[in-house]
């Protein structure tokens, strides 16, 4: 019997009132974006949308709460654009969407912060449940940032899978972590490189003192729909205890991949949809779990997160909010397969 576990990608909106209060404490041009070494004022704000996020997941069920990345101004490049050895720059389009970030570059060599994991610890705190820790995988971290340093492609990704690493070593106790690779799909590595990429993933995962979910989302550019099969078949070899899917964008085409070329021990699956207002009810969601276990045929999952499918800054606070309750409540609905 598959244990169905619920948690999400992180990457959370901030509250409307920290929005406004954050607004007035640091403005919203570039001078006033988190680097580090945030005003005593500023650090309060988040700590309280924090601990405002964290009882959120609490009462909403889910079984594992994370510390919502509310400071991650650069979405996924935050851990990177915090950096010493990072300058950043201009203003990128984030993947094919509205959503804008500041161009981390790479100029001298990368040392762990340990920003995520003092996040970390602050939500520990705050629960007494396991937390689920959300990092960027290195293979769409070096998609999203610009080397000035390493030199070639191969040691721009390994120099940022050892920083990633390190910066994992230094994680209080977590129970998972999710290493968010939407790029394996939106600009998937050709021949080598794909071997680099699962490499570079096997490297943090090996870091890490929980388990790791590689999570895949957003439509394939590279390939008929879902994850690329060679792709897939070299990130089966890290170290990795789970892959997420993706199962709002591409169901059908996952499904497939997982039956025809096997998967993980434990599997990820993203059946909330963090880019839709539109709020699924529990029943819904208990339905697309049962879905996807009953059609990912020869596999036989120890644990399934249901999760949402991909981080969800884009959505109003109280639509991520009722999301949020909804896949909470899948615990409290019995799923067969």
């Amino acid at each position: 019997m598959t244990d169905v576990v619920s948690t999400t990608p992180g990457l959370f909106p901030l509250p409307d009132w920290a929005k406004d209060e954050l607004a007035d404490l640091k403005g919203r041009q570039k001078g006033g974006l988190v680097t580090g070494d945030e005003s005593a004022e500023i650090t309060d704000a988040y700590e309280r949308a924090r601990e405002e996020i964290v009882e959120l997941q609490t009462d909403a069920g889910l079984d594992l709460p994370v510390e919502g990345q509310l400071r991650w101004d650069d979405m996924l490049t935050h851990p990177l654009s915090v950096a010493d050895a990072v300058e950043t720059r201009g203003i990128v389009r984030y993947f094919d969407n509205n959503n804008f970030y500041r161009e981390p570059v790479v100029t001298d060599g990368l040392a762990a912060t340990g920003d995520v994991a003092r996040e970390l610890e602050a939500a520990g705190e705050l629960t007494d449940d396991g937390l689920n820790a959300v990092l960027p995988g290195p293979y769409t971290l070096s998609q999203l940032a610009t080397d000035e340093h390493y030199g070639d492609d191969a040691s721009f990704l390994s120099a940022l899978a050892d920083f990633l690493a390190a910066e994992a070593e230094q994680f209080p106790d977590v129970e998972t972590l999710f290493l968010l690779e939407p790029s394996l799909l939106e600009s998937p590595p050709g021949d080598g490189a794909d071997e680099r990429a699962s490499e570079a993933i096997d490297t943090v995962a090996q870091a890490a003192d929980a388990d790791v979910v590689a999570h895949t989302y957003w439509e394939s550019h590279g390939g008929d729909g879902g994850v690329d099969e060679k792709v897939y078949a070299h990130l089966l070899d890290a170290d990795i205890d789970a892959v997420g899917f993706d199962f709002v964008a591409n169901h059908e085409d996952n499904a497939y991949v997982i039956s025809e070329y096997g998967c993980t021990d434990d599997v990820a699956l993203g059946i909330v949809d963090g880019q839709n207002t539109l709020v699924e009810d529990a029943e819904e969601i208990r339905e697309r779990v049962e879905w996807t276990l009953d059609n990912t045929h020869g596999t036989d999952f120890e644990t399934a997160y249901a999760t949402i499918n991909t981080p969800t800054f884009y959505l109003p606070s109280g639509k991520f909010e009722d999301k949020l309750a909804a896949l909470g409540a899948v615990e409290r609905t019995e799923v067969k397969a």
